[in-house]
């Protein structure tokens, strides 16, 4: 249902729980206590305290038992979300699951999934083992696990608690995310995305599902948790919304925001889950993967996040040239602070693959020797799984092929090998 006025009722959960497991042979040799009490120094506060008062008190449970008193695990979807031969193996093998279940009151902070999370990498660290998150149906090794929770400002990345999977219908992409609900909210949904947005839209649900946490936990931030949070309708969605999912706050600052209505799918069947979904906005003309593909291309300030490969060709060749020799240049203004106010520069660079280079664009936050660019990748690697929008990268300046300065209108200066890709003949050069 759509509520006309400018707000969205949103029910709150009583309360929440949190499980996580570690898949062990034989019995664990160390005490849940004396692991956490070994994350001393490693662990910021307050979840270090946060976890060892949790497990003092009636709202953690840590318990050991046969793996054959539970159901089993479903290999299929652990591989989906990301598990591995090994991790598998490791499951195969386990005679014992270490428990560790938490529950809290909705509000910030999540308490239960901190808490629960850091117990149970301390107690997988001690087994060398692996941790597994019910709710997301992921391993996490132990490093991971504790990588994902806050530092010492409290922040954390969105993307290591709330996954975007997609499938295809009949009207395009299905996309949802999975991992809102570990903090009370109903998961989002769109519908009906254009295929070539894989990547792409799965950043805007991304940063759509960070500007509307933070608007559900300042509903909750009073003593008394409320039945309802007021949502707004119209949901604003902005670069830095998706650069501070991915950790990198630095990035995309200077996109301008988008609409997307929202509207609350509650669901028929007991059993199934009551969706948020994100519509265009009212008035938008025109099927809803239109407005999507609008929707992105202003967000990522026309510099395409979805893969793409340079094609040979004498206009390509020219235009790789005219960028490399326009570096030197370049870098002196990055340097000098020379660059128009509001803007951002970004490299393009080679990843090798398959078939052939894969190139790919990152934002530039240091370049202090000429050789190494410091940043931050502005898209998902087809090539190379550890590179992810907002991840950092190191980049070679022997392999950058293009560049570009960035405004939140699209681009400035540069960008060579984009308008042979885009116009599909030799870039104007002066």
């Amino acid at each position: 249902m759509l509520i006309t006025d400018d707000f969205l009722p949103v029910p709150v959960p009583e309360s929440l729980d949190a499980t996580y497991l570690v898949p062990i042979t034989g019995l664990p040799k160390v005490s849940p206590k004396t692991a956490v009490a070994g994350l001393a120094g490693r662990l910021a506060e307050p979840v270090h305290g946060l976890a060892k008062q949790m497990l003092d008190s009636p709202l953690m449970s840590v318990d050991t038992r046969p793996i054959s008193e539970f159901p089993e695990l479903p290999p299929d979807l652990l591989t989906a979300f990301g598990a591995t031969e090994d991790q598998l193996a490791r499951l195969a093998a386990a005679t014992h699951l270490v428990v560790v279940q938490a529950e809290y009151r909705p509000g910030w902070p999540p308490a239960h999934e901190w808490a629960a999370r850091a117990v149970a990498a301390a107690v997988a660290e001690t087994v060398d083992g692996d941790v597994v998150d019910v709710f997301g149906l992921q391993f996490l090794d132990p490093a991971a696990a504790l990588r994902s929770l806050p530092d010492e400002q409290g922040r954390i990345r969105l993307v290591d608690w709330v996954l975007v999977p997609y499938s295809s219908d009949a009207d395009g992409l299905w996309f949802t995310t999975k991992g809102l609900r570990r903090f009370g909210l109903l998961e989002l949904q769109a519908q009906g995305v254009p295929d070539h947005l894989t990547r792409a839209w799965g950043a805007v649900m991304t940063g759509a599902a960070r500007r509307l946490l933070r608007d559900w936990t300042e509903g909750l931030a009073g003593e008394e948790v409320p039945a309802f949070v007021q949502l707004p309708v119209l949901a604003t969605v902005t670069g830095h919304d998706i650069a501070v999912a991915y950790g990198n706050p630095e990035q995309h600052g200077a996109t301008a925001p988008v609409l997307l209505a929202l509207e609350l799918d509650p669901a028929t069947d007991p059993d199934a889950d009551s969706f948020l979904t994100l519509r265009p906005p009212p008035g938008h003309p025109g099927p809803p993967g239109r407005y999507f593909a609008a929707a992105c291309a202003t967000l990522f300030s026309g510099i395409q996040p979805d893969v793409r490969y340079a094609r040979p060709g004498d206009a390509m060749s020219r235009a790789i040239a005219t960028a490399r020799e326009g570096l030197g240049d370049i870098r002196a203004r990055f340097l000098a602070g020379r660059l128009p106010a509001d803007t951002q520069l970004v490299v393009k660079y080679g990843l090798p693959g398959d078939d052939g280079p894969e190139f790919v664009w990152a934002g530039v936050t240091s370049w202090d020797e000429a050789e190494r660019i410091v940043g931050a990748s502005a898209s998902d690697a087809a090539s190379d799984p550890t590179v992810r929008i907002g991840a950092p990268v190191v980049v070679e300046a022997s392999d950058v092929v293009d560049w570009a300065v960035l405004d939140g209108s699209g681009v400035l200066e540069g960008g060579w090998t984009q308008a042979v890709l885009d116009a599909g003949e030799p870039p104007t050069v002066d």
